[in-house]
């Protein structure tokens, strides 16, 4: 007999891949990644609601999820089982977010805690007519679990009756699917007229595919058509592999008719029998435990991988964003140090302020057309940059999210914080022009302001700015000109690199911010392995 693995190692390096899955994050908008949110949502459920908790407390009551499509029956069956009416039924089911635990009143202290389905709060109240519809209005009403006991249910069972898994409200689709990630058994229920359905199957089939202790319930067949509706159920699910799973008709009955009363005992005699076994006797609970439990268990290396391939390819992706943004940035920093080098901000009204000085145009007239003039050329490369990354972003697929959507620069915002730092520069070349004026051994010392334009020319001028290199060694000397000009030379390039940095930077944050990085893939393999090795 298979039986549970409960060793505290291997609790301990579950924890761990629990963790990895719970850190991973999907936030780029790839083909696939749907898909591995869905999957990791799903995992992580299933570890912290059934696998963690059933490992950790192996004699805990078994937990039959009842689960099903709309108007299925699935709360009348669960009222007919304990023998009075625990969960609300009818045409007003599919509104409600308060699933229905019944357990027998001395097993109430497992469930009452946050050993399983944590997320969800306990409520206490008895039920009354129109309690869920209470408990379900308002926005900021938290998911909540109803516990109800019964001495009717015997010691050592659960039985959960699930929101409709085809339900019109989203949420309580979701909560549908939690609930059986954290069932021992899964009790599947359909009817007559919808057993073909595909929402049922896709459940079955994801059963199959984890090995999950199954049950269906075939409800609601009229007397007439019992037989033949029975055989052609049986065999989609023996042509779906799942021929073995235990299979339990129900008639169709007044009672059945939206919920207007309990099912006679006989009607699910059979149904409940099956389940006090399991839960009661020692060597088929034990077979169903380890059943679901190891099912889990074996499931986890392909959708451990899955999860950590997904997470890779955000990676790819993200590189490949980062990738398009650094290009863009280097040529554009690359165009702007060539123009430095050609002259090219000594044009336009910087020129023309050079041509005027220094007779008519002051040194501070020409040092404010001259940054004026740098700052305007960084401005120009910022934006032809981001122009490059909008339209390499916009044929990626993963840059179409709203975090990364019009997050480039504005011209105004990026004018601003350019001008503030071309200002800055200006601001530290008059200050070591001063510098170098107070070293001057003359009764006369030149203009700082004058030397500083001077300087600001030669730099900025390229070949139309000689003549500034000689006026500025007149003024403080060829050996003072050629170390200020050295000084400046320096801090200009450390300026302008800090611009073009803090735009690329700047333009970077909002993927940043999303955090995708190498660690998820490679952190949920390094645990998958772990356990692997464990098991």
């Amino acid at each position: 007999m298979v039986t549970l693995d409960v060793r505290p190692q291997l609790l301990e390096t579950l924890s761990a891949l629990r963790d990895r899955v719970a850190a991973a994050r999907f936030p780029l908008p790839l083909a696939e990644a749907p898909r591995a949110r869905a999957n990791r949502d799903e995992l992580l459920a299933q570890l912290d609601d059934y696998l963690l908790p059933r490992l950790r407390e192996p004699d805990a009551p078994l937990l039959a999820v009842v689960g099903g499509s709309t108007g299925a029956g699935k709360s009348t069956l669960v009222n007919s089982l304990v023998g009075r009416r625990v969960s609300e039924a009818g045409v007003l089911r599919p509104t409600t977010r308060t699933p229905v635990l019944v357990c027998h009143p001395e097993d109430h202290h497992w469930f009452s805690d946050a050993r399983v389905l944590p997320d969800l709060s306990r409520v206490w109240v008895p039920h009354q007519e129109g309690a869920d519809d209470l408990l379900s209005s308002g926005e900021e009403q938290a998911r909540a679990l109803r516990i109800e006991t019964a001495d009717t249910v015997p010691r050592g069972l659960a039985l959960l009756d699930a929101p409709d898994i085809d339900s019109l409200i989203a949420d309580n689709r979701v909560l549908a699917a939690e609930l059986l990630c954290a069932a021992d058994v899964w009790v599947m229920v359909t009817t007559a007229a919808r057993y073909a359905d595909a929402v049922p199957w896709h459940l079955l089939r994801t059963a199959k595919e984890y090995d999950v202790t199954l049950v269906t319930v075939l409800d609601r067949v009229p007397h007439q058509v019992v037989s033949e509706v029975s055989r052609q159920y049986g065999a989609l699910l023996t042509k779906a592999g799942l021929g073995d799973v235990p299979r339990f008709t129900v008639p169709e009955l007044p009672e059945s008719v939206w919920g207007a009363g309990l099912l006679p005992s006989t009607a699910v005699a059979a149904l409940r029998t099956w389940l006090v076994h399991h839960a009661q006797d020692t060597g088929a609970r034990r077979q169903v435990t380890a059943r679901t439990a190891h099912g889990l268990l074996d499931s986890l290396k392909a959708r451990t991988t899955e999860l950590a391939n997904a997470a890779a390819a955000q990676y790819a992706a993200a590189l490949r964003l980062t990738s398009a943004v650094d290009g863009a940035y280097d040529g554009e920093h690359a165009r702007v140090r060539s123009r430095l080098q050609s002259g090219a901000v000594l044009a336009g009204d910087a020129l023309k302020r050079w041509r005027a000085f220094p007779l008519d145009c002051t040194a501070g007239e020409l040092l404010d057309a001259l940054v004026e003039s740098l700052g305007a050329l960084l401005l120009c490369s910022v934006m032809a940059a981001d122009e490059r990354v909008d339209d390499s972003w916009r044929r990626d697929p993963a840059a179409a999210t709203p975090q990364l959507a019009g997050h480039g620069p504005s011209p105004e915002s990026a004018e601003h914080r350019i001008g503030l730092a071309v200002r800055r520069w200006r601001r530290e070349l008059e200050e070591y022009a001063e510098d170098e004026v107070r070293g001057l051994e003359r009764s006369t010392a030149p203009d700082p302001e004058a030397v500083a334009a001077l300087v600001a020319t030669v730099l900025l001028g390229g070949r139309r700015a000689r003549t500034a290199g000689e006026g500025l060694a007149q003024r403080i000397g060829a050996h003072g000109a050629l170390r200020l000009r050295d000084r400046a030379g320096r801090l200009l390039t450390d300026h302008v690199d800090r611009v073009m940095h803090a735009e690329r930077e700047r333009r970077l944050a909002p993927l940043d911010a999303l955090g995708v990085t190498a660690e998820p893939q490679v952190e949920l393999i390094a645990a998958l392995s772990v356990l692997q090795k464990e098991r």
